[in-house]
């Protein structure tokens, strides 16, 4: 059996889901655990505890050796890790959406409308025309995707900051259109006067890059609203998201720690745990190492307990990768990012590319149905 090293009380304790298996069909008893209600099984833990930023242990136990060796972990640690296991097994409720429902059993996919003049990648393609973005908000829906995410401002680096005016003059047209024809939209701000002008407008999920920090109204809306919530993690609630002077220790454990706390205010604010979503928010005030930290170490945060948005579309290391490949050509490697992080559990991709990545996500499904199914 795995021993666990002497680790310290107050070390921060953190689990990766590891040793993927295709089904678990043929294993003795026990030996394999299922991530959330998906198609994912795996037969071990990495278990990760750090002091500070220092860390003092990695090991990997069996999913059929874990409560044993987490029994000799002292007291604060071990419920944290058997609560942790429990989140990544824990069934992933369906985000209710009025007459929509979108179900977590495999992965989803959101579709990016920016209604921005200056966005890193599709600046200025939707923006003066709300009829023409709505149009390409319903294309993107009949292509698969399960909700259209509708943003107004550039959160790119040093992006001009916009008054909440004219952020709700370009998103509200363009949300009344879509709802009123039965798309599932969700609201990308930081503002709580967007929020709720797009929520009255027909938006169903607040999405957040702030998580609910930036304005100090956005928490008693997001409750008030009684709507779904992403929250994504920047290293900064300020005007630059992206702003962080002091780096990380271990990204993926400073993002997870971060996370944790933000769903832990949101239940205390009163919004219920079925309704929040996380993204580790991949290029948000991250290095290139970083970037590669939080892709590798994705499965971590099904320890939250509640789905997991991934976004990598067109993001700026698939270009640091590509011999610098600007934006509009960073179509394969958004594919790639996006069947890892189904690959690692992601309940839902965030995506420019609406067609290309539902279809390798139904690759996805079948390779994962097809393994399965496997006698």
């Amino acid at each position: 059996m795995v021993a666990l090293p002497t680790i310290p009380a107050h070390a921060r304790l953190h689990l990766r889901p590891v040793w993927f298996v295709p089904s678990p069909f043929g294993l003795p008893d026990g030996a394999a655990a299922r991530m959330g209600n998906g198609l994912l099984w795996f037969q071990g833990y990495e278990l990760t505890a750090l002091r500070g930023s220092d860390r003092v242990a990695r090991v990997t136990v069996p999913v059929a050796e874990f409560e044993a060796a987490v029994a000799g972990l002292p007291e604060p640690l071990a419920p944290r890790a058997r609560m942790l296991a429990a989140n990544i097994s824990a069934q992933r409720a369906p985000l209710v959406l009025g007459e929509r429902t979108i179900r977590f059993d495999g992965p989803q996919v959101m579709a990016i409308l920016n209604i921005t003049p200056d966005s890193f990648s599709d600046g200025g393609k939707h923006v003066g025309d709300p009829q023409a973005a709505a149009d390409a908000g319903f294309a993107m829906a009949a292509a698969g995707a399960a909700l259209v995410d509708v943003g107004g401002e550039s959160t790119r680096p040093r992006a001009e900051k916009l008054w909440e005016g004219d952020e709700i003059a370009r998103v509200v047209p363009v949300i009344e259109r879509l709802a009123a024809a039965g798309v599932p939209v969700s609201i990308d701000t930081r503002k709580a006067a967007v929020m709720e002008a797009a929520l009255g407008a027909g938006a169903k999920i607040v999405n957040d890059v702030s998580a609910l920090q930036h304005d100090p109204r956005a928490m008693e809306v997001v409750a008030a609203a009684g709507c779904p919530v992403i929250l994504m993690h920047a290293p900064s609630a300020g005007d630059d998201p992206h702003d962080n002077p002091g780096g990380y220790g271990d990204v993926v454990a400073d993002v997870f720690d971060h996370l944790e706390a933000r769903v832990a205010a949101c239940l205390a604010a009163g919004i219920a745990r079925e309704k929040i979503m996380v993204d580790p928010g991949l290029g948000f005030g991250k290095g290139l190492a970083d970037n590669l930290a939080l892709v590798n170490g994705l499965a971590t945060f099904q320890g939250l307990g509640v789905p997991l948005l991934f976004a990598g579309s067109r993001k700026r290391l698939i270009g640091a990768l590509s011999n610098e490949a600007p934006a509009s050509d960073r179509l394969g490697g958004s594919i790639a990012l996006a069947f890892r992080a189904a690959e690692q559990g992601a309940q839902m991709v965030r995506v420019h590319d609406v067609r290309e990545s539902v279809q390798a996500l139904h690759l996805w499904r079948g390779l994962a149905d097809a393994g399965l199914s496997a006698v």
